[in-house]
């Protein structure tokens, strides 16, 4: 089982993914600790080529082929190029 969630982490890694961060202020009011302010910010992370990489030497990519491996490359590729042009 956790062999599992290691192999569909790094699959969300090789891929990007979007995740939310949230950070809470709290203060005392009336002798009580209270939430003050909650902001919460969504963040987009990208394709980590590492976790690509690993996938690809490990042999974790099961069930694609050549075909699909090289169009997710590129599709990869595109997404560094436009993250680095901004």
């Amino acid at each position: 089982m956790m062999e599992d969630d290691i192999m569909g982490a790094l699959k969300r890694c090789a891929v990007g993914l979007e995740a939310n961060e949230t950070v809470e202020e709290f203060g005392v009011e009336d002798g009580e600790l209270k939430l003050l302010k909650r902001k919460v910010t969504r963040r987009d992370i990208p394709p980590d080529i590492k976790a690509v990489k690993l996938l690809i030497d490990g042999g974790g990519v099961d069930g694609l082929s050549a075909e699909e491996l090289e169009a997710e490359k590129q599709r990869l590729l595109k997404l560094l190029n436009k993250e680095e042009n901004e």
